[in-house]
């Protein structure tokens, strides 16, 4: 196929079992499985021209030769050296030898622990994949977002969806599988905002850490696959308080893994705190509101409950001191195309 230009969109995904910790290598392969719901309110939406005539603003050592413009702007160098070398996976794959335009428009706070990595890359596997000519089925597509960002396989699809580590040194065999479909469960995901701004530590630099440095990290490991099969009955069963326990408990056993590094990697506040026992107050005291938390690499608060109880849910946590926000998510569709071969 000719390369044309491509737009995709992806939603974020937030991770019920959670990912935390690679196998090591240049293939961003992951340590254990993971397990995660695609959100339709959070997504970034991407277009990639390849063939044009970029002009980025300052050229550094290192820099992309790509033009990369994320939100009006300029990306800044990391962000260029980051998408130019995924594009040039892209590139390679689909014997291309040209510089690209991408231009991202983003709903998640970028480097906020609200997971905007994964849909980014997601976004841009589709939409790279499809300007360079390439038509990948969705497990390939999968593996080729894993090598941008881990948890972006995840949002190859759409609901549930269940991240496969693999076994296989060329990660052929590390890629997300759909697990329910967007459709089939009415749940929603309240997301408690509780500060602005990007976290004190990306992920990457913070699972490298833990898995050299905490004395945890080997007993976090060996849990994940207990927490993924209770997580695939709780689905196929619809039941919530199952799925919401997993949730919870893989959550602290993961921060907790990460609060025994060296030195301690922290990303809670105050706010995170209060959101959790705001949670766990309204399962209590004979409220009858299932709602159940989780916590990714960042301040804020996930919350999971059924579409019926999620404006109770919201609005209780926008009570709860030191939350500036709450939205309201539900689940969404995998990556997919929107506009192909225009302009």
């Amino acid at each position: 196929m000719k390369p044309a230009p491509c737009t995709a969109v992806a939603g974020t995904n937030i991770a019920l079992v959670k990912y935390w910790g690679k196998r090591g290598g240049a293939l961003n392969l992951p340590a254990a499985g993971s397990l995660s719901l695609t959100l339709r309110e959070l997504a970034t939406r991407t277009t990639v021209r390849f063939g044009a005539t970029p002009e980025p603003p300052t050229m550094t050592a290192g820099a992309s030769r790509d033009r990369i413009i994320l939100n009006g702007r300029d990306a800044d160098p990391k962000t260029q050296r980051r998408v130019g070398a995924f594009l040039d996976l892209v590139r390679a794959r689909a014997h291309l030898d040209e510089p690209a335009e991408v231009v991202t428009e983003n709903s998640v706070p970028t480097a906020a622990g609200l997971a905007s990595s994964a849909s980014g890359f997601a976004a841009l596997a589709l939409a790279a994949s499809r300007a360079a000519g390439l038509v990948l089925p969705p497990e390939e597509l999968s593996a080729l977002a894993r090598q941008g960002s881990g948890s972006a396989a995840r949002s190859i699809f759409g609901g549930f969806a269940e991240m496969r580590a693999g076994t296989r040194d060329d990660g052929a065999d590390a890629h997300a599988v759909p697990i329910l479909n967007e459709g089939a469960w009415p749940l929603r995901m309240v997301v408690a905002v509780t500060s602005e701004g990007e976290k004190a530590i990306g992920s990457t630099e913070a699972m490298q850490r833990t898995a050299a440095t905490s004395p945890y990290y080997r007993g976090w490991i060996d849990s994940v696959e207990g927490d993924l099969r209770d997580a695939r009955a709780a689905i196929a069963e619809r039941d919530l308080p199952r799925l919401g326990a997993v949730a919870e408990r893989s959550a602290l056993r993961m921060h907790a893994c990460a609060l025994a590094a060296d030195p301690p990697i922290l990303y809670w506040s105050a706010a995170t705190m209060a959101a959790m026992h705001t949670v766990r107050d309204l399962r209590a005291h004979g409220k009858g509101i299932a709602a159940f938390f989780t916590i990714d690499a960042g301040p804020h608060v996930k919350v999971l409950c059924e579409a019926a109880q999620s404006a109770a849910v919201a609005s209780a946590l926008q009570a709860t001191p030191g939350v500036l926000r709450t939205i309201i998510a539900s689940p969404g569709p995998g990556a997919h195309v929107v506009q192909e071969g225009a302009g």
